[in-house]
């Protein structure tokens, strides 16, 4: 598969494990930018002449792609500047619904753009932020959820997978049980995207977020999905250009859904991508990208578990992520010996700082791996770290 993706061409010796933080491009989502830089560069909506018209039609082609692949309608996919903006909107739309004691149920697990956006509404408007206990690993699990959802429960705001520890959680029976006591639901999918079929359908979530350059796609662009019912209701957090029907000195109404909710110039040359990217993706397969991911990962993970000097935080989980550490090393010095030998891999903690207090750990090393990468990444990935073991014990690091 790295004959698909240029940098690979240019960087031949680059093993390249770092995909949960961003993946690479292909070719066919590269070609589908400059498509609109050399043939369009045009603004969209505005427009009465033919570039307007087309680059427009092309955007909505690229939502209806988009609407599709994630089981839902053109109407309720609002394009955003990625998944971190996108869960930035969801709190600050309920901002106006959300009284003070209203309860909140997040997770140590989560990244920091899901937990922090209520947080900052904890000190604003005096919600109340409730956690989820973690299993002894970090799992989130059904009977724990259940132990902190009550009637004062009003928003459910947790993670589809970890992008620390590659934890699945049953985010649909989470929905579920959620609608009982009529919360609103909003899922972080940044780490699912690129690896899951979704399904919004089936989820039944109110809300769900994801970023496209995770899963072969464009920066700068994200995806929030949001129940069109829901989305009326609700206005919007930014005010602008485009997104407005009518406006006195006095007034405003708002353009139906989705445009109420985008303002301004969007990313159209990265909008045209997206149409490609889903397109690259379901050439591909989801299934076979994520079996790929996992077969590759659990190479790794077989050999890394032979060695008593790493210690690993995930040993049993269901995605391409392993978070591990050589005992008494810090995670930034191993990742700096890796990249000496061209192995791009994560060290830190992955802006999820809760989860390593919980893990009682500063920071970790990330892993992860994705259908690009082949059993030779694998192996040199193994011959190094086995490597700094051998020098950091020489130099009395460890044992």
């Amino acid at each position: 598969m790295k004959e698909l993706f240029p940098v690979f061409k240019k960087n031949k010796d680059l093993v390249y494990l770092d995909s949960a933080a961003s993946s690479m491009k292909p070719q066919k989502v590269i070609d589908a930018i400059n498509d609109y830089y050399l043939n369009y560069s045009v603004n969209i909506e505005r427009g009465v002449y033919n570039l307007a018209l087309n680059a427009t039609k092309r955007v909505e082609e690229s939502r209806k792609k988009i609407a599709e692949y994630i089981g839902a309608n053109s109407k309720e996919i609002i394009f955003t500047r990625g998944a971190s903006n996108s869960l930035n909107m969801v709190a600050l739309m309920l901002k106006k619904i959300l009284k003070p004691g209203d309860e909140v149920i997040t997770s140590e697990l989560e990244h920091h753009s899901s937990f922090l956006p209520f947080l900052n509404l904890q000190k604003e408007i005096g919600i109340k932020l409730v956690f989820v206990p973690l299993e002894a690993d970090g799992r989130i699990t059904i009977d724990n959820f259940k132990k902190v959802l009550s009637n004062k429960t009003k928003v459910v705001a947790l993670t589809h997978v970890s992008n620390v520890l590659g934890y699945k959680t049953d985010v649909k029976e989470i929905i579920r049980l959620s609608h009982e006591v009529g919360a609103i639901t909003s899922i972080d999918g940044a780490q699912a995207s690129p690896h899951m079929k979704l399904d919004m359908k089936d989820l039944d979530t109110d809300f769900y977020s994801f970023s496209f350059h995770k899963m072969c796609g464009p920066t700068g662009l994200g995806i929030l999905y949001g129940k069109k019912e829901l989305l009326e209701k609700l206005d919007p957090v930014e005010l602008g250009g485009e997104m407005n029907d009518e406006v006195t000195k006095n007034s405003v109404t708002y353009k139906d859904l989705p445009y109420k909710f985008e303002t301004g110039t969007m990313p159209i040359a990265e909008i045209f991508a997206s149409g490609a990217t889903i397109d690259f993706l379901s050439e591909i397969g989801i299934e076979n990208i994520e079996k790929e991911s996992i077969r590759l990962r659990n190479l790794a993970l077989k050999e890394l578990l032979k060695l008593d000097e790493i210690e690993v935080y995930n040993k049993n989980q269901e995605s391409s992520i392993i978070a591990f550490n050589i005992k008494g090393v810090h995670s930034h010095d191993l990742v700096s010996v890796l990249a000496e030998n061209n192995i791009a891999v994560r060290a830190g903690h992955h802006c999820a700082e809760p989860l390593h207090r919980f893990l009682k750990i500063s920071a970790s090393t990330r892993a992860s791996f994705y259908f690009y990468n082949d059993e030779s990444d694998v192996s040199k990935f193994l011959d190094v770290v086995k490597k700094t073991i051998s020098f950091f014990r020489e130099v009395g690091y460890i044992d």
